[in-house]
């Protein structure tokens, strides 16, 4: 795979490039497995773009893909004035310059060195639109994942892939509350522009008051401490039963070490954790899987984060109309 070299004159470290104007910038970790913070500026400047091998046409950057996104943004909600991206990365490509072929690693020059990020996610705040919910803020926030591993670069370019997400973000513990609506995983695009299309169709397609409605009607429902043990149970069989077990059933797309987590944080999470008696809301049960979930890499994230909220509902819906769920026992 060839690379087109942006700027590579000030290849700084991820630790080094510091954000100007901290304040204006979307705060919070939303994902924490094995990523960086980096700046706009960073990936405009500092890193180089993948390209199609077989034809050497270039795709769209990360900073191409964020920038556009932000100014659709700011077209949307002028009023509003979004806050500037917050941008994670990971799983970072190294090369070197023509030149240092041959050079030993440790004796590389900062101008010899190359990189670029193969995922890369953002986050893109709506700072006055907000909701309150069970004592918890909620802030509209857009934003959207590239991850190049998902892509045939070896090939002839062809319409890449991409993820774009409006939802609200609970500034208690930055975890995202993301829906269906609202989110697409599978944006096929081949230019710039066309992202502005789809980007542009998905954000005004978004029922804000609708998907806000779902989220308000989790605290009302709760698990008992033997129904919290039997969901537990059944979630770390699910992904040991054989396919014909699976079908008809809620997936459940959580990994064993994530449902860990959800275990110890319905013990120890002072926000989100279990009631005096053992009960848990579906709101605080929401929260520790999407708590839990911020282990997910990059690239499988948002995905995750859209089957919690859809198992939450299914619980609800089994409890609010009492009818059998595989994960509860009534």
């Amino acid at each position: 795979m060839e690379l087109i070299a942006v700027n590579n004159t000030n290849n700084q470290i991820i630790s080094e490039h510091k954000i100007v104007d901290a304040s204006n910038v979307s705060r919070g970790n939303f994902i924490e497995a094995n990523t960086e913070q980096v700046t706009l500026e960073h990936l405009k400047r500092d890193c180089n773009i993948p390209v199609f091998a077989k034809d050497n046409e270039t795709t769209i950057s990360h900073y191409q893909f964020i920038d556009e996104t932000y100014r659709i943004a700011q077209q949307l909600f002028p009023q509003s004035k979004p806050k500037q991206p917050n941008i994670r990365v990971s799983h970072i490509i190294k090369g070197r310059i023509p030149s240092a072929i041959g050079k030993p690693a440790k004796e590389l020059l900062e101008h010899e060195k190359t990189l670029y990020y193969e995922r890369c996610a953002f986050v893109i705040e709506i700072p006055t639109i907000k909701q309150l919910i069970n004592g918890n803020e909620l802030l509209l926030t857009i934003g959207g994942v590239r991850a190049y591993n998902q892509e045939n670069l070896y090939s002839k370019k062809s319409l890449e892939k991409f993820k774009l997400f409006i939802r609200f973000q609970n500034k208690v513990c930055t975890n995202l509350c993301i829906s269906t609506d609202g989110f697409s995983n599978e944006i096929r695009i081949g230019s710039v522009s066309e992202l502005s299309d789809k980007a542009m169709e998905l954000f005004e397609g978004y029922n804000m008051q609708q998907h806000l409605d779902l989220i308000q009607e989790l605290p009302n429902y709760e698990l008992s401490e033997k129904q919290f043990a039997h969901l537990i149970g059944k979630a770390r069989m699910y992904g040991h039963l054989n396919k014909m077990e699976q079908k008809g059933l809620f997936p459940m797309a959580l990994s064993d070490s994530q449902i860990n987590q959800v275990v110890k944080e319905y013990y120890t999470c002072e926000n989100f954790g279990r009631s005096n008696d053992g009960s848990i809301n579906l709101w605080n049960l929401y929260n520790l899987f999407t708590e839990a979930n911020k282990s997910s890499y990059i690239d499988s994230n948002l995905e995750r984060n859209v089957s919690a909220f859809e198992l939450v509902q299914n619980l609800g819906n089994s409890i609010k109309n009492n009818t059998p769920n595989w994960f509860v026992h009534n």
